[in-house]
């Protein structure tokens, strides 16, 4: 991204990494001056570079579907950088005051020149929020598109790794036996404790069941994709509901868009407030391994899940990055939704977190160690440091209430009171986190907008 302050907002975001495909279009969040509609520049901005970086932020957020190539990118680097007044304007046209005003401090406490920093950060105060989700792209010929995709029937893998969560699997399946796309089957990888194989008698489903020892999420998911020849694998978990339409749904946005992964969106039962953006289509920014559809090209390109990130958090994410970096259409489908209902037993819960910031235990590392791993394979320093610090800092409340900003507010107060805490967790997790990249089989240097 061209602008500097995204990195205090959204450091993890993967559009702030380039494809490596030199020679393809990619999906991006850039446009060309060329392409730029005239009506969507902000002229409050004192560069083209921000006119144009900011255009494109905008439209992709409204779910265009732009995509560039290096070329193309590499021109819009050669213009002079987004002036300093311009960064603040942009951090609080996207994210407000409390977002500006965190940049503004981490920017003093870094040393930033004190009176350049506070004018502009005065000088912009009159520039309120925008809703970046209103007025979404449509896309008005989906609902009458016609899939050849869908006409020719092919098979689709359901690939549901389980661990103690019998009572959840048992509505998930119930839902899988509704659908209106009936060839599909339903491949499952039960790791439970109290492995019970006449559960399964009772659904009118064409199962596949493997029985694994090891509690092993990757290493399932892997398993289920080598044990069949479908060309189209849907992956689920076991506490989700979906509707009757959910597979059709998947199917039929990958053929309009000729993707290669539908990410389907996730509504959580508890947990962050839902998102405009889960309203359209647009690219995806994230892989959700309970609720996506894969061709199965895509891991013959790009290889299988990363199994080290086995017993932790956030392989979807590594996932979704190394799809994105090799060029791969992933388009966020809000047709093929799901209830993701978190239930506080069984699955990943009990490797001993919530998710990559909140284990169970005071002193067990922190972040997760692959969360860590992650960000350090991707990432530059500047960002990884920034998605490590806002993580931690939004991470010291329960789950339940990261919809709250009161509590986010208290969260970061309690940082401070936390600190010396946070600091050995987090060593714990980077210590560990080295010995992964040591060990990664994926590990690359990834091409970047910025230093």
């Amino acid at each position: 991204m061209l602008f500097n302050f995204i990195r205090y907002t959204q450091p993890g975001w993967q559009f702030n990494l380039l494809p490596r495909q030199e020679h393809l279009s990619f999906a991006s969040c850039y446009v060309s001056e060329e392409n730029c509609p005239q009506n969507i520049i902000d002229e409050r901005y004192e560069t083209k570079s921000a006119q144009l970086a900011d255009a494109g932020y905008r439209l992709w957020n409204k779910g265009v579907l732009l995509q560039a190539n290096l070329q193309e990118i590499n021109d819009l680097l050669q213009l002079p950088k987004p002036s300093l007044r311009d960064e603040y304007i942009f951090i609080r046209k996207y994210w407000g005051k409390a977002w500006t005003t965190f940049a503004l401090m981490l920017r003093l406490f870094t040393f930033k020149n004190p009176f350049t920093e506070i004018f502009c950060y005065l000088k912009t105060r009159n520039v309120h929020k925008l809703n970046q989700f209103d007025s979404p792209f449509p896309y008005g010929d989906y609902d009458n598109f016609q899939s050849v995709i869908i006409a020719s029937e092919p098979l689709v893998a359901v690939i549901i790794p389980t661990l103690n969560r019998y009572e959840y699997l048992k509505e998930a399946l119930h839902d899988l036996e509704k659908q209106s796309y009936k060839n599909f089957e339903v491949i499952i990888y039960d790791q439970s404790e109290n492995f019970n194989e006449s559960f399964y008698e009772q659904f009118s489903l064409n199962i596949k069941l493997h029985h694994q020892n090891e509690k092993l999420l990757w290493t399932a998911r892997n398993n289920a994709i080598s044990s069949t020849d479908a060309a189209y694998l849907l992956f689920f978990d076991d506490d989700s509901s979906v509707n009757e339409n959910w597979i059709f749904e998947h199917l039929k946005c990958m053929d309009y868009f000729a993707a290669g992964i539908s990410a389907g969106i996730s509504i959580a039962a508890s947990g962050q407030k839902v998102s405009e953006s889960y309203g359209y289509f647009r690219w995806a920014d994230q892989f959700d391994s309970g609720n996506a559809m894969v061709h199965r090209s895509v891991f013959e390109k790009i290889g299988l899940f990363d199994e080290q990130f086995n017993g932790m958090r956030m392989g979807d994410g590594e996932f979704g990055f190394r799809a994105y970096i090799n060029g791969i259409r992933s388009v966020s489908n809000p047709r093929a939704s799901r209830l993701h209902l978190k239930v506080s037993t069984g699955g990943l819960r009990e490797m001993g977190s919530w998710d990559g910031f909140r284990p169970k235990k005071w002193f067990a590392p922190k972040p997760v160690p692959s969360v860590i791993y992650l960000f350090k394979k991707y990432f530059p320093d500047h960002l990884f440091r920034n998605a490590m610090l806002i993580g931690m800092m939004l991470s010291n409340i329960p789950y339940k209430y990261k919809r709250s900003s009161r509590m986010l507010f208290l969260s970061v107060v309690l940082t401070l009171v936390k600190s010396p805490l946070l600091f050995i967790q987090y060593h714990r997790s980077f210590f560990i986190a080295n010995k992964m990249l040591k060990n990664s089989k994926y590990f690359m240097k990834i091409a970047m907008l910025s230093s």
